[in-house]
C-alpha cells in the first residue's frame, strides 16, 4: 500500500473490521456466520486488510494494575525546541513504563501515557528519568483516576 492513499473498503470489509476489532480472537468460522460468508472469504478478506496496513497483527490487553502497576498517568512534556521531538522520544522509548507517545499540537510538544507502581516510583520516573532527558523544558503530569471509555471507531 502506498502512504496517504486512502484504502479502499465496502460494507463487508467494515463489518468484518466492527466484528475482529471488538475481540481479535473470536474465530473466523463466526466472523463468517455474522456476515453470511465463507470462511474463505473471511481469510482472504482480512488478509487484504492486512496487506492494505488497515489492520496489523492483533493483540490482548494488558490489566496492568493487576500486574501491580497502580497509577497511570498522562504527561504533557514541552520541549526546548519542537525539533527535538525524535532524540526526546528515543530517551522514553528506552523507558518501559512509557506505554504510548504522541506529537501534539497545543501546549505540549509531546503527550505520554505511563504507568507506575506507585505515586513513589512515578516521582522516581519524573525526577530521574524524564525531566532529565535533554531538550525536556518542563512536564505537567495528570493522575488518571478512572477510565470510562476505551472503544474503536464504529466501523458500520
Amino acid at each position: 500500500m502506498k502512504n496517504n492513499v486512502e484504502c479502499k473498503v465496502d460494507q463487508l470489509d467494515l463489518k468484518i473490521l466492527s466484528i475482529i476489532s471488538k475481540d481479535a480472537r473470536v474465530p473466523f468460522r463466526n466472523v463468517a456466520e455474522l456476515c453470511g460468508v465463507s470462511r474463505a472469504a473471511i481469510h482472504l478478506r482480512v488478509q487484504h486488510l492486512i496487506d492494505m496496513g488497515i489492520i496489523s497483527g492483533s493483540c490482548y490487553e494488558v490489566n496492568f494494575k493487576r500486574l501491580g502497576y497502580k497509577t497511570c498517568t498522562y504527561m504533557g512534556i514541552r520541549l526546548e525546541k519542537g525539533s527535538m521531538y525524535k532524540e526526546v522520544v528515543e530517551h522514553l522509548r528506552g523507558i518501559p513504563e512509557v506505554v504510548e507517545c504522541s506529537y501534539t499540537t497545543g501546549p505540549y510538544s509531546i503527550l505520554v501515557k505511563m504507568y507506575a507502581q506507585d505515586n513513589e516510583q512515578l516521582m522516581e520516573l519524573l525526577n530521574s528519568k524524564i525531566q532529565c532527558i535533554p531538550g525536556v523544558v518542563s512536564t505537567e503530569t495528570m493522575i488518571v483516576l478512572d477510565s470510562s471509555i476505551k472503544r474503536n471507531l464504529p466501523m458500520e
